[in-house]
């Protein structure tokens, strides 16, 4: 039993099922350059959240067995020390609480391993490794900042956003203080903060971000205490210069990535957001060809590990510009791309029902990621809006994990495939059919939702603290847009063998419409870095001008 939560401690987004010895040799080549000790302080109380306790014990000793510089002490609530830091929480982990001011209230499993494990780098070595952008934002501040991020084990975006944070505390010790927040471990302050989606962060008890940002939208945030959505460089960043730059780091992308690299194109992937796209959030592949069952994330983490070999990925850079001509010119929020080519893999995003209640209480009950999301709502009661494959997938996730889910779909029958739906009654989800949910309620967070029956023309109210929203997604056309590419009468991107209206840009992946599935992106992906490769070898739209 406790191999098995050693190695769920230490899943390090590498999705391999490496034993806990292999995985502390690996670490102790990293902490090899460790320069300074990490004193860890740990408070625990017997017989509170004693799980949690367990495994906060457990995640620090792994890692204490493959580095001399962490310095553990351990102390319970009723302990002179718990009052002088203001400890009240079980477990709570302060690290070198004389020199920084970072504490953990939770235990570092799952996703928030590799929290732990970059947080003991920075600590060790004293260096933020933020960007200068960054730097200048921070160095802008002129009064104290306290954050909470609050983060959950099985949320993939967690980690992002809590290390936004951490580098900021490392950064400006004196300035900022970091509280990460596990919502399965405290509960009362999930209810008490409405952070019923994570990951969520405070400043100052003020709201400032939902979900993951790039580090430079968090310092602006930070800086502003509020949300911020875009950044924009005060300089040009370093110039690359590339044969052909893939905009989208999901399996369109990397695999276009792979292919072109493989034949012979200098070839860049930047990806704004999470790298995978909508496969990092899906708990289950069932229909990925070699691969019988498969979580999302693993599956992401094969690919992302299989593209480094062949091609430099850029996360969090968001395209803000883009020059058409030969070459390309393409800048993102860090850097200027001079490219050949440019493909266009940027997927869609989250559709929305937009009924009231929706962006209100988006983060306080409204949610479009289960996996994220979904332990939050353990013995709680949910609706499930949608119809399709991913719609009962996560469905039948969430009543895996001990959520009380209705499945809600507007129409007479389900669009998800007939093995999906037979597990339904399986489960025994209760399913509405012919059904729409019309108005989501609540103060503060979701507390009942209005739905009407399209067939009978009755409509009630019923409570539940959650509504997840799975109808589908809108092709993101923002940089079609902004390039001048023709779009079809549904929305998407226009092309032919992948080639768009603009020559040197072509298109790949859900942004074109047609099936959507993790397959057929990665197949098109394939496809168009072939016909880049070949465009570029022997340019078509050269030999149409003459």
């Amino acid at each position: 039993m406790n191999q098995q939560k050693n190695e769920g401690i230490i899943e390090m987004n590498q999705g391999s099922d490496r034993n806990v010895q292999d995985a502390q040799r690996e670490i102790m080549k990293l902490f090899q350059g460790l320069s300074r000790e990490i004193p860890v302080v740990l408070f625990t109380q017997p017989g509170v959240n004693e799980m949690f306790n367990d495994y906060a014990k457990q995640a620090i000793r792994f890692f204490r067995q493959t580095t001399d510089k962490i310095v553990l002490r351990e102390y319970r609530l009723d302990h002179e020390k718990a009052a002088e830091y203001r400890v009240t929480h079980s477990p709570t982990i302060l690290f070198d609480p004389d020199n920084c001011h970072v504490r953990w209230l939770g235990a570092p499993i799952g996703e928030e391993a590799r929290i732990f494990l970059e947080l003991m780098l920075l600590l060790g070595s004293r260096d933020s490794g933020l960007t200068d952008d960054t730097r200048k934002i921070l160095n802008r501040m002129d009064s104290k900042r306290h954050v909470k991020v609050f983060i959950s084990g099985s949320c993939p975006y967690c980690p992002q956003q809590a290390m936004n944070a951490l580098r900021a505390a490392i950064e400006k010790p004196g300035l900022i203080s970091v509280e990460l927040v596990d919502t399965q471990a405290n509960p009362d302050l999930a209810e008490k903060y409405s952070a019923q989606s994570v990951p969520q962060t405070y400043a100052d008890e003020i709201l400032i971000a939902k979900g993951a940002q790039p580090e430079e939208l968090f310092a602006l945030s930070l800086e502003k205490m509020e949300q911020q959505t875009i950044f924009i460089p005060e300089s040009d960043a370093k110039e690359v210069e590339t044969d052909l730059l893939v905009v989208g780091g999901g399996p369109a992308g990397l695999t276009a990535g792979i292919y072109a690299a493989r034949s012979g194109l200098n070839t860049v992937v930047v990806e704004r957001g999470l790298l995978g796209g909508q496969v990092a959030t899906t708990p289950v592949v069932e229909n990925y060809p070699g691969l019988k069952q498969v979580g999302g994330k693993t599956l992401v983490d094969i690919m992302v590990t299989h593209a480094m070999e062949y091609v430099q990925i850029f996360p969090g850079e968001e395209v803000l510009e883009i020059e058409t001509g030969e070459p390309l010119i393409v800048r993102t929020n860090r850097r200027k791309f001079i490219t050949r080519s440019l493909l266009l893999a940027t997927g869609a995003v989250h559709r929305k029902l937009g009924i009231r209640g929706e962006e209100r209480l988006a983060g306080h009950g409204v949610s479009y990621c289960s996996t994220c999301d979904g332990p939050l709502f353990k013995g709680k009661k949910v609706i499930l809006v949608g119809g399709g494959n991913s719609a009962v997938t996560e469905a039948l996730h969430l009543k895996n994990i001990g959520v009380e889910v209705t499945l809600v779909h507007r129409r007479d029958e389900f669009r998800a495939q007939s093995v999906l739906i037979n597990r339904l009654a399986e489960y025994g989800i209760p399913v509405l059919l012919n059904t729409e949910v019309k108005d989501i309620t609540g103060d503060h967070k979701v507390e009942s939702v209005v739905l009407y029956n399209n067939k009978t023309n009755e409509t009630s109210s019923v409570p539940a603290e959650g509504v997840f929203i799975a109808i589908g997604y809108d092709p993101e056309v923002r940089l079609a847009n902004i390039a001048g590419l023709e779009l079809t009468s549904d929305g998407f991107i226009r092309h032919e063998n992948y080639r768009t209206n603009v020559p040197g840009i072509y298109v790949a992946g859900d942004v074109v419409g047609g099936f959507k599935q993790i397959v057929t992106a990665a197949g098109q992906g394939a496809g168009a870095a072939m016909v880049v490769f070949e465009d570029l070898m022997n340019p078509f739209w050269k030999h149409h001008q003459k």
